[in-house]
């Protein structure tokens, strides 16, 4: 959950919104998706049980043996698209639909995402590299589909610290301070972590967010029917009754007696704000302006946070742009690390492999990624762009949805059972 102010100021800073996949069941606070064998061309995936109190805010977990023998069973969760996704649904993944990959790394323990199951280690081996390669798929990705893909800043990971991604760890202890106390570990495209979220900027759009409203082209983005926002809730001395809150799939955390942080969507928030005990009520919003830590690009010169950010444009293949220091913090880490090309700046001027340039000229579509559950979601707010070769499938719909806190047969949303991704 990103930051949100409270009556006695801004709460503590904690994470959400990826998805760590793991093989087939699901655990975790963040909607995401594991991953079946490379060759595959579907994924089973689903989302735990999870309730606000306990929810690991980060797409990069503590890996546990216990969940890596889940792994290799197929696994997947988040809060980060609730309501659209409930914690608890499995959800039927398609490869085909975008075209599958071809594995960069063929070599790997069957089943097995990038740890081994039980005993920890790599389940792959970097012996042998293959380059970017995607098969002819059925349909082009279009704006507002629900897309499982490899986590952009999943390159490299601290292993004894996996709740944070590790360019955060490092923006807040330094790199030197990183390196010693935690392994760091790199990880191909095809082994990074999977995540699920709504993708709402296309290659070439205008994107921005204005006091949390998304801007696409200068137009009103989409907003799923189901998207939640979190409020600040105060009540009488009556209070609000929590479980019964939760029995409704609401999230709700008590910050002091009669005042609540609560995540609603539209209809539930009309329906809260007519509750007789409930004395005000109002979406937590941050201020144009304010820099917000952790927000891309993390650059001083942009004071950017998570409900106000751009405009700027999303790369797409043979779009070049200028090299200046508007540009450069937007565009680095695609130009650098996406489509690896040796960046220097000198005194004289930026070098792009050897060359002096001023410009540059994009080799890959990229996309915008957020999830429907805007203040509970690490998403590109946080990281960025995702390159056309970390997309993995189409989410399509679900094939079960399990309410852990449900009694016998009620345990199974049977309303959702085969239902739709939109």
């Amino acid at each position: 959950m990103r930051p949100h102010p409270t009556p006695d100021g801004p709460a503590n800073r904690s994470l959400a919104g990826g998805i760590p996949a793991i093989d087939l069941p699901v655990r975790s606070s963040h909607c995401g998706v594991a991953r079946s064998s490379p060759g595959c061309p579907f994924d089973v995936v689903a989302r735990s049980p999870v309730g606000p109190a306990s929810m690991d805010r980060s797409p990069f977990r503590p890996v546990r043996r216990s969940e890596e023998l889940r792994r290799s069973l197929r696994f997947v969760a988040s809060g980060s698209m609730q309501q659209s996704l409930l914690i608890g649904d499995y959800l039927f993944v398609s490869k085909l639909n975008y075209g599958p990959r071809i594995p960069n790394t063929p070599i790997a323990f069957p089943f097995a995402h990038h740890t081994m199951p039980l005993i920890g280690g790599k389940a792959f081996s970097e012996l042998i590299k293959i380059p970017y390669k995607r098969l002819p798929g059925f349909q082009e990705i279009k704006r507002n589909d629900v897309i499982v893909f490899n986590a952009p800043a999943g390159d490299t990971v601290a292993v004894e610290n996996q709740d944070l991604p590790y360019y955060d760890l490092v923006r807040s202890m330094g790199r030197e301070a990183v390196h010693q106390q935690f392994t760091i570990q790199t990880r191909p495209v095809d082994k990074r972590e999977h995540l699920i979220k709504r993708c709402v900027g296309m290659p070439g759009d205008k994107i921005s967010m204005t006091e949390g409203v998304l801007f696409v082209n200068d137009q009103p983005g989409f907003v799923a029917p189901e998207s939640q926002m979190d409020y600040t809730v105060i009540t009488d001395e009556a209070g609000l009754d929590e479980q019964r809150l939760r029995d409704m799939g609401i999230e709700v955390s008590a910050i002091q007696p009669g005042v609540y942080v609560i995540f609603l969507t539209k209809d539930q928030a009309a329906m809260v704000k007519s509750w007789s005990n409930v004395k005000s009520m109002q979406m937590n919003l941050r201020k144009p302006g304010e820099a917000e830590a952790n927000t891309f690009p993390n650059d001083p010169q942009y004071k950017w946070n998570y409900d106000n950010f751009g405009p700027f444009i999303i790369p797409r293949k043979g779009m070049t742009i200028p090299l200046n220091a508007q540009t450069l913090p937007l565009y680095e880490r695609a130009i650098r690390v996406y489509e690896n090309n040796l960046l220097e700046k000198k005194t004289d001027g930026l070098y792009i492999n050897g060359n002096r340039a001023d410009s540059y000229t994009f080799k890959m579509d990229y996309y915008w990624m957020m999830g429907d559950n805007r203040h509970n979601s690490l998403d590109a707010r946080d990281w960025g762009f995702v390159p056309e070769d970390h997309i993995v499938g189409k989410a399509l719909f679900t094939w079960m949805s399990w309410n852990a806190n449900g009694n016998g047969l009620s345990k199974i949303r049977w309303n959702r059972i085969f239902k739709g991704i939109h």
